[in-house]
């Protein structure tokens, strides 16, 4: 992870549990600009590593924002960057995209559960800049507990659509609404928890397709190892390790001291995915996309492992 020291700059408090903190770069370059969508990794005060959306206009350069949700059962990620303030130092990583916007969607319907607004934020803000159709749908418990609000009514009128109190069981019939409008040609993007995010694709797969269908996940989902079974795996230099049952790939190269990407090691933030040249991977990560799942010539070494006896992989 590159490490680029920031300053913060300014702290807004948008709600009771959600703050912003835009970034500078400590020796006054830009830090962008950047591919809506994307994210960072940050090192906060405590030493953990996070991984944040970026939720500022992408075209903006001098500083990037962030969006910091306190968690209740938070173990010092967003507790310690909760008690930041302006003129303490961080350090970041460059920013990277799970989740971009196609370039040849006729309609982009982006949809937002809680704090998953953060990368369709910066999403809107480039869709709006050029001049696409869209719509953003923004789900919360209450307009008390969403951000952004006053500034998404203000910059996308009637495109943001946004939905306070409605409970999960009334949310896919106000996602079927948006369906007579789209084609196969359309392609949704969503963020949220994870049962939320089932029923957004419940809703729109059958519309759009599983490959225009987007999702940028921030929880790891549980992974049921018990069948689990030892595996070779081969660096396209020629070396090989043994992964045993009970370890990841990821775990077995570092322990050998081959380097490699990573910061969450649990499927979610894309580091340490690599390319497959041979083998057939067992894909349990949450940052691929169906269509690079469904290639089988990319996987994420923290989770995922092999359906065959072999694996020979090329490291980004």
């Amino acid at each position: 992870m590159t490490n680029i020291l920031v300053r913060v700059a300014e702290v807004i408090e948008e709600t009771a549990a959600i703050r912003t903190l835009r970034l500078v770069r400590e020796d006054g370059r830009p830090l962008g600009p950047y591919a809506a969508g994307a994210h960072i990794d940050v090192t906060g005060p405590t030493g953990l590593v996070r991984q944040y959306s970026l939720c500022g206009p992408p075209s903006e350069g001098a500083s990037l924002l962030i969006a910091v949700k306190l968690e209740p059962e938070s173990r010092g990620g967003s507790a310690a960057l909760h008690a930041v303030s302006a003129g303490d130092h961080l350090k970041i990583g460059e920013p990277r995209n799970l989740l971009t916007v196609s370039a040849d969607a006729d309609k982009h319907v982006l949809v937002a559960g809680g704090i998953g607004i953060t990368p369709l934020l910066s999403m809107a803000y480039e869709l709006d800049d050029r001049g696409a159709e869209f719509e953003l749908h923004y789900f919360a418990r209450s307009q008390d507990e969403a951000a952004f609000t006053d500034l998404l009514r203000a910059r996308f009128g009637e495109r943001a659509r946004l939905h306070f109190g409605v409970p999960r069981t009334g949310q896919p019939a106000v996602l079927a609404t948006v369906l007579p409008g789209l084609t196969s040609a359309s392609h949704v993007y969503t963020c949220g928890p994870q049962g939320f995010l089932d029923q957004v694709a419940a809703v729109f797969t059958p519309a759009v397709g599983e490959n225009h269908f987007h999702v940028e996940h921030f929880t790891a989902t549980e992974i049921d190892t018990s069948g689990d079974t030892p595996f070779t795996v081969q660096l396209d230099t020629g070396e090989s390790f043994e992964v045993p049952a009970d370890r990841s790939i990821l775990s077995v190269l570092t322990e050998n001291g081959i380097e490699v990407a990573k910061s969450c090691e649990e499927g979610i933030c894309g580091s340490c995915v690599s390319g497959v040249l041979e083998g057939a991977p067992d894909h349990r990560d949450n940052c691929l996309s169906a269509a690079d799942k469904a290639a089988c010539d990319q996987m994420a070494l923290c989770v995922s492992r092999a359906l065959t006896g072999k694996l020979v992989i090329e490291l980004y």
